[in-house]
């Protein structure tokens, strides 16, 4: 016998015999789900109060059962409170001490309610309030972005296609492809709040209640935009954590790709960038390493994320109507992928002011590997030369390059002339780095001011962003 079996169950009257003590751990998700409180006790005061509203509770009763769960939540976070697993979930533990408090009148707080709705009505709550957390800490992790790309607006770097230097770019503007992928991110955020943020409290078990609820003066209390329009779905509906899980895997794949980056531009190959030493570690073995761990981890984390995505699309692909034991398993994964990504955010942001740009390397690397080539071809194009006959005379003069150890701009006009006689001395206005990426004037282009216009854009946008992050996101 379990020394719990004392504890009576909510649903002990149709059994006869006590739960075995490993099916009761087994079967308990209080050792998780406590992390709902807050949002169990918040639904739990609107149902009451709803209930006193419609007449199945007195005033007096309404307000025993509002001022226990304050006592409760004082509790839980002075750390005062007794978890019990025999009581299985977050919902039980509540509702148990609540009745311990106020006596029978505890009791009657479930009328008219499931624990299916109560569940599917806390985990919505809960993560209302976590897509605020995170759109906050993507904000000031886009905000670090900007002022970096405001820095480097003029700083000239290789840009690559296949890890190969392609054209000259400015860093400024490579970060702000960055920030257009955080950019996406944002809405996703907020497009996945708005299902979300859809009550299903009133649906009880599968089939709504006999009671004479009033389902919309209890989504006014907790703040829903919108009330679940069939109870079946409103209690085996988890299509809004899937979502939210998928967004955080687009997300965190960004992530990796800063990172994979980060880690290639701050190694002695390419040597780009240097990261703070306080996102750095060393090796207990090699003195002059420095380790780039925060981006190789945050890198690391992604395939945990899209883990817990593939757990929960197999979670809910062969559930029949309408709620399954099965959905106990929907918060381990939703949870460790808040806790993941909300790291990895807190990270990136705290690094971005860390991070010390390596002009001259940058500016050097360009230099090499003929990243000039189209200008070449575009500036014979403008001259009257066909582009395939323009792309043929530029591939021959990098291949003179090649053999000569020269780049374009450090060919002399007679070199050039061997290709092609339209080239003029203004050739070299576009066979420069400077002239190469100035040329690029326009929306979406890498050219200094094009950059510095759309961190003004993006700013305005983010600002936006600030105004909404106090309420809806």
């Amino acid at each position: 016998m379990s020394d719990t079996d004392n504890i009576d169950k909510p649903w002990a009257g149709r059994f006869t015999a006590p739960t075995d003590a490993f099916v009761e751990a087994f079967t308990a998700s209080v050792g998780f789900d406590q992390r709902l409180y807050k949002h169990d006790i918040a639904g739990s005061i609107a149902h009451a109060r709803m209930l006193a509203h419609v007449g199945v509770l007195s005033e007096a009763e309404c307000q025993a059962i509002i001022d226990g769960l304050r006592d409760i939540e004082i509790e839980i976070e002075r750390g005062e409170f007794a978890w019990s697993t025999a009581l299985e979930d977050v919902h039980m533990n509540i509702e148990a001490r609540l009745t311990d408090r106020i006596g029978v009148t505890g009791k009657k707080l479930h009328t008219g309610r499931s624990r299916n709705d109560q569940v599917a009505t806390d985990i919505r709550l809960y993560l209302r309030d976590q897509i605020r957390l995170i759109a906050a800490e993507l904000l000031r992790l886009q905000q670090g972005l900007l002022t970096l790309a405001e820095q480097e607006a003029e700083t000239v770097m290789p840009g690559f296609t296949h890890l190969q230097t392609a054209q000259p770019v400015t860093f400024g503007h490579h970060l702000m492809a960055w920030q257009e992928m955080l950019m996406r991110d944002q809405a996703r955020l907020a497009d996945c709040y708005t299902r979300v943020n859809v009550m299903p409290l009133g649906a009880a078990a599968l089939a709504g209640t006999t009671y004479p609820i009033d389902r919309d003066f209890t989504a006014r209390e907790l703040g829903f935009a919108a009330i679940a329009e069939n109870s079946l779905d409103a209690v085996s509906d988890r299509d809004f954590a899937i979502e939210f899980v998928s967004d955080m895997a687009i997300l965190m794949m960004h992530l990796s790709r800063f990172s994979e980056e980060l880690v290639l531009w701050s190694s002695a190959q390419f040597d780009f960038v240097d990261l703070g030493d306080s996102f750095c570690t060393g090796s207990s073995i090699m003195p002059q390493k420095k380790n780039p761990d925060v981006p190789e981890l945050v890198r690391g984390k992604t395939g945990r994320v899209y883990g817990h995505l593939m757990s929960l699309l197999t979670l809910m692909k062969g559930q029949p109507l309408a709620y399954n034991k099965d959905n106990q398993e929907d918060k381990e994964p939703l949870f460790d992928t808040l806790d993941n990504v909300k790291g990895c955010l807190r990270l990136f942001a705290d690094m971005m002011p860390q991070i010390s740009v390596k002009r001259d390397n940058m500016r050097e690397a360009a230099l090499r590997g003929f990243s000039t080539a189209t200008d070449l071809a575009d500036y014979l194009v403008r001259n009257g030369v066909p582009f395939r006959d323009a792309h043929e005379i530029v591939g021959q003069v990098v291949r003179y390059g090649v053999d000569n150890g020269k780049d374009l701009s450090e060919m002399s006009l007679p070199e050039l002339h061997q290709f092609s006689e339209v080239i003029e001395a203004d050739v070299f206005d576009v066979l420069t780095l400077d002239g190469s990426v100035a040329a690029r004037d326009h929306i979406g282009g890498t050219a200094p001011q094009q950059v510095r216009a759309a961190i003004g854009r993006a700013r305005q946008r983010l600002s936006q962003l600030e105004l909404a992050s106090g309420g809806e996101v």
